[in-house]
């Protein structure tokens, strides 16, 4: 089964089309990296994904379910490149907060704390935490009502490399229990922690493939040259 499946979608903002017919599926519990430059409409589509992106036309199921249905409220995580965290609360008192919002148990909080590492820091009022910390406590109220699908915005920018490495195993650690990731990112050196990467170049779909098959398909060395690859052969068509 499909987490996410997209067929068609247009969408336009501000009067320019930034989606104009994009066709693109995500499996259950796969992590899948969503690359390209800034302006490839990356972010237009995971709003469209998470039911908050008005579209103009095309078909958009999230779970088997229509995006942005009431159902999947608490079967969809998303985290904004902009933490979405309350800063006169202290990381407790925004998970309980969020906890009491999703209606899920007071229990969560604990657990949510000790998986993205923010015990030390769980008396602290955000506003004193750094922006890696702060991304940090979003990722954990996404998490509390255990949700099927994690839709992620550059959710490692600013993050020391060990923490990074440490979201990235935790990623992988809710994958192998059927969690689907879609993690946006315009960093390279991260699609090597994907399962499957979908490239975007000006809001097409530039490549759907794994690490391995697209270093393969341009014979390169590493995804960001295989990446530059895909967008002079486009260009020179």
């Amino acid at each position: 089964m499909n987490a996410i499946e997209v067929s068609h979608l247009r969408v336009v903002r501000g009067g320019r089309v930034v989606l104009p017919d994009l066709s693109c599926t995500v499996s259950s519990g796969t992590i899948a990296g969503l690359l390209g430059p800034s302006g490839s409409g990356k972010t237009t589509l995971i709003r469209a994904i998470v039911g908050v992106q008005r579209v103009a036309s095309g078909h958009l199921s999230v779970l088997g379910k229509p995006a942005g249905s009431p159902e999947l409220r608490r079967l969809v995580g998303y985290v904004t490149q902009t933490p979405s965290v309350y800063g006169d609360l202290t990381v407790r008192e925004n998970l309980a907060y969020f906890a009491t919002m999703a209606g899920v148990a007071s229990s969560a909080v604990a657990d949510v704390i000790e998986t993205v590492s923010l015990g030390a820091l769980s008396s602290t009022q955000v506003a004193q935490l750094s922006g890696g910390e702060r991304a940090r406590v979003s990722l954990a109220a996404a998490l509390l009502p255990s949700p099927k699908l994690l839709v992620l915005d550059e959710p490692t920018v600013g993050l020391d490399p060990v923490l990074r490495q440490e979201l990235w195993d935790l990623f992988h650690q809710l994958a192998g229990k059927g969690v689907t990731f879609l993690i946006s990112s315009h960093v390279m050196d991260e699609a090597d922690r994907c399962q499957r990467l979908l490239l975007l170049r000006e809001g097409a779909v530039l490549a759907d493939a794994t690490p391995a098959e697209l270093l393969q398909r341009t014979q390169s060395a590493d995804l960001e040259a295989a990446f530059l690859r895909l967008i002079e052969a486009e260009v020179s068509i």
